[in-house]
């Protein structure tokens, strides 16, 4: 597959992870305090699915971890707020199944391994490990925001959640310039800057509730 496509699924998912915090932060901004609409869930669900896709095509371990372990936080949030089972049967247990299935097709159908995965000539031992802990890092919001919203019985994006994502950003964007990956590099780039805004906001809101 030709670079250019590769990189279009790559940039198209990063519009939609930029889409889903501009609306975020728009509807923030207007309601003066932090805010989770569904269609940030929508919007994450969709990027992760291309992004996912992206990170197999590049050969990059340390994306395909990171989405792997938020795709399921992402459902999860649909559907605690209850719009997970408004979309079509077929189309849910599609988006269950693919990842299990690109694993399943990726490691036994002997065209790709895990010696493929982890020996990429592009990408050195110690940058494949400055990624995945970058990722891994970076997924943790999600995880820290799955826990609170499962304790709380309402999907929302705690304060934990902006500063996590602020440091697992930072650590992307050293990885996305070692790596010469656009795609990360734009997208994080981008995404830094609204989770600093946010944690302005959640501070602006607790003074006022004080």
């Amino acid at each position: 597959m030709s670079d250019w496509i590769i990189y279009s699924i790559g940039f198209l998912a990063q519009i939609l992870f930029s889409g889903r915090l501009l609306i975020q932060w728009i509807l923030s901004e207007k309601n003066k305090r932090v805010i989770t609409p569904s269609l940030f869930w929508k919007l994450s669900l969709l990027a992760s699915f291309l992004l996912f896709i992206y990170g197999y095509l590049r050969d990059d371990f340390a994306i395909m971890l990171g989405q792997s372990l938020t795709y399921f936080i992402y459902i999860r949030n649909l559907q605690l707020q209850g719009e997970w089972n408004k979309s079509p049967k077929w189309f849910r247990a599609f988006l269950l199944l693919f990842p299990i299935l690109i694993v399943v097709y990726a490691y036994n159908n002997g065209k790709y391994d895990l010696y493929q995965l982890f020996n990429n000539k592009d990408i050195p031992l110690w940058l494949l490990l400055l990624g995945t802990f970058a990722q891994v890092l970076f997924t943790f919001r999600f995880i820290y925001q799955w826990i609170y919203s499962e304790k709380t019985k309402i999907s929302q994006l705690p304060v934990g959640f902006w500063r996590l994502s602020v440091l697992g950003a930072s650590l992307i964007i050293i990885y996305a310039l070692f790596r010469k990956d656009p795609v990360l590099l734009i997208g994080h780039g981008a995404g830094l800057i609204i989770y600093i805004r946010n944690i302005f906001i959640w501070k602006k809101q607790e003074d006022a509730i004080d």
